[in-house]
């Protein structure tokens, strides 16, 4: 192999582990250049395959959470980082699957904190339609060990199969989102002697599809199908967010953060005049551990994401400026009658009022609307006659109907008493 070369770097057979001749053996290459040329081919399969995602950047993710979701602008970032930067370690162990000198990075999970109501279901959901990947949203109190009655961990990545049509390749690049994670705390107080199949029985069967596993799922949407088919699902890719709402939390990190008086008022504790404490500051892994979940259930949730309580502002803004916010889905409902809903300002304020007295949430606010605006669309949504529908602060204060208009003559009806 005496003046042998390779003819795309150039590099003799003394500078190369091996030349491989061309069928006529008038042209080499050496290896370093087949293994290059390799992960080309690799990357521009994918490409052309649409397996690898077409990424927005953090700016664009949170420009477009911020349609949906209002407020919440600290959480939209953080979010909007850690599922970017989750996905770019995706398409990057697409591209460089077959490239052993790459370098391995982690995968990080998600956990949301924060009370009922403030967007954490939305938000996952909204995440999911940015990226155009499957989305499946459970209840972790409806998940119980296998074995157990109850719905186990598998039956997640069924879901999520199914949603994806079919598709394993889809689904193996989708979104998780477990809700009320919480409510699986091991029970610390527990005295009785049965297995806790609901709590860190459940933590400790979502490890595996957490961390990154094949796990054998059925095909079937069937959960009972006798002798199902199964394939072979990977979860390394796969984004889990956990979300909850963590009310004893709280109390865990007020007495860290309380302060222990010397001499008479050594008995006192209480937090620093100064400390503006809000549940979700400082939370460290330590403290989820204290709450009930186990310590390798935590470290399988690396990032920790506070979201806050929403004030009447907030929801005010969420009845009416996102793009799917609930004014404008009940104007749409009506309009489809030919009717036009007109709810006044006073009344939107009314409504958030009465969704921080009953301690709602945004959650609460189709709940209120719902219900004030149900006689209306029992009795009167299909008639011909009903122009417009207006509801005013009385009818959120005080139970009052709706004021009706109809097209004939434009009286205004007080009530809905002769329906």
């Amino acid at each position: 192999m005496e003046n042998t070369f390779c003819a795309f770097c150039g590099k003799s057979h003394n500078e190369v582990r091996k030349l491989i001749a061309s069928p006529d053996g008038t042209t080499y290459i050496c290896d370093s250049c087949i293994q290059i040329c390799q992960e080309i081919v690799n990357e521009n399969t994918f490409k052309k395959s649409g397996t690898t995602l077409n990424l927005p950047s953090p700016q664009l993710i949170k420009s477009e959470l911020d349609e949906y979701i209002i407020g919440q602008d600290d959480a939209k970032r953080a979010i909007a980082v850690a599922v970017y930067n989750h996905y770019k370690r995706v398409n990057y162990n697409l591209i460089n699957h077959n490239n052993a000198k790459r370098v391995e990075l982690d995968k990080s999970n998600i956990l949301l904190i924060g009370p009922t109501g403030v967007g954490k279901t939305l938000i996952a959901k909204t995440l999911a339609n940015i990226l155009k990947v499957p989305f499946v949203c459970v209840d972790a109190t409806t998940l119980t060990e296998a074995g157990y009655v109850g719905e186990d961990v598998e039956s997640i990545l069924n879901k999520l199969y199914q949603n994806a049509n079919g598709d394993i390749r889809k689904a193996e690049m989708g979104i998780v989102y477990i809700d009320e994670i919480d409510k699986i705390a091991k029970k610390v107080d527990s005295r009785t002697l049965t297995r806790d199949v609901s709590g860190e029985g459940v933590q400790q069967a979502l490890l595996k599809i957490l961390e990154g596993n094949d796990v054998s799922v059925a095909t079937s949407s069937f959960k009972r199908a006798p002798h199902q088919e199964t394939i072979q699902m990977n979860t390394q890719n796969i984004l889990f967010i956990c979300g909850g709402a963590f009310v004893k939390l709280n109390d865990i990190l007020k007495a860290k953060h309380t302060v222990q008086h010397l001499g008479f008022e050594n008995n006192k504790k209480h937090l620093p005049q100064t400390a503006k404490y809000q549940l979700g500051d400082g939370v460290t892994p330590d403290d989820l551990v204290e709450f009930g979940l186990i310590p390798e259930f935590v470290g399988r949730l690396p990032i920790v994401v506070k979201l806050a309580n929403l004030d009447k502002q907030a929801l005010v803004d969420i009845l009416s400026l996102p793009k799917n916010s609930l004014i404008k889905q009940y104007k749409t409902i009506f309009k489809l009658d030919g009717i036009d809903l007109d709810i006044q300002p006073s009344a939107v304020d009314a409504i958030a009022n009465k969704a921080i007295r009953l301690n709602l949430g945004a959650r609460g606010l189709r709940t209120i609307l719902e219900g004030t605006l149900l006689d209306t669309m029992y009795n009167y949504s299909a008639q011909n006659n009903l122009s417009k529908v207006i509801v005013t602060r009385d009818c959120i204060i005080s139970n009052a109907k709706p004021t009706l208009v109809y097209k004939e003559n434009n009286i205004y009806s007080k009530n809905l008493q002769n329906a």
